[in-house]
């Protein structure tokens, strides 16, 4: 067993953190995690998450896009790097951060009553001195052919012309195992500057011995007057 007493200790306090702590600014949709780790797995990403707020806001359409490569360095731990890049109303596209992540897989799934594991990932703008770190619970419970999936964020940013503060953020997903290929969801974002919620869909393709592609898409729309109208987002994913 992975799984030590310390680390229902550790569960408790990230969710009193959680609990006290007041929702994090900007929006907070993006891919949501789940907290297990294929041994031996190499991994290479794109997603992509596209805002569409008012006309009347500054930045009317705003995109970030992710390119990533990873590794399962362990049986329990997985490790991915990724280049940011961002393309805002006058579609002008670059390339402006750089960010690490690791993903520790802290039991083994079905051994307690919800699997849970931590995702840890650090930031960095390339053109500002500007950090973002983020901690963040991933639990996870089946029952039946649906699962239920929650990421619950502690985020800390800092650097120059920022204020440092903590942010909080959690997505909330319900996923219905339909088949490898095909299962849908749906999904709830909230964060200071985000309340959303909208449908999603995922499959798996196996292209052979220890290779397949994933894939996800989904749409989410703004339940209140501060987040955009809907966001778009999407994940491709080659394993092997």
């Amino acid at each position: 067993m992975r799984c030590r007493n310390s680390h229902s200790g550790l569960l408790v306090a990230c969710m009193g953190l959680l609990s006290s702590a007041a929702f994090g600014d900007g929006s907070v949709v993006d891919k949501i995690y789940h907290p297990y780790v294929e041994q031996l797995e190499w991994e290479v990403e794109w997603r992509a998450v596209q805002e569409r707020k008012p006309p009347a806001s500054n930045e009317a359409r705003v995109a970030t896009h992710r390119l990533g490569v990873g590794r399962a360095v362990s049986e329990f731990v997985f490790a991915e790097v990724y280049v940011i890049g961002r393309e805002g109303s006058d579609r002008e596209f670059r390339v402006d951060a750089w960010e690490v992540e690791a993903l520790w897989q802290m039991s083994e799934q079905g051994e307690y009553v919800v699997d849970y594991g931590l995702l840890f990932e650090l930031e960095k703008y390339r053109y500002d001195e500007i950090w973002e770190y983020a901690t963040t619970l991933l639990l996870e419970k089946e029952v039946g052919r649906v699962s239920a999936t929650a990421n619950l964020s502690v985020i800390y940013e800092w650097g120059d012309d920022i204020a440092d503060e903590f942010e909080t953020a959690a997505a909330l997903q319900a996923r219905y195992r339909y088949s490898q290929a095909l299962e849908p969801a749906l999904e709830l974002y909230m964060g200071e500057d985000t309340l959303a919620l909208g449908p999603m869909v995922q499959g798996l393709a196996r292209l052979g011995s220890r290779q397949a592609l994933r894939w996800e898409a989904g749409v989410v729309w703004g339940l209140d007057t501060v987040t955009a109208d809907y966001t778009l987002r999407a994940v491709l994913e080659y394993e092997f």
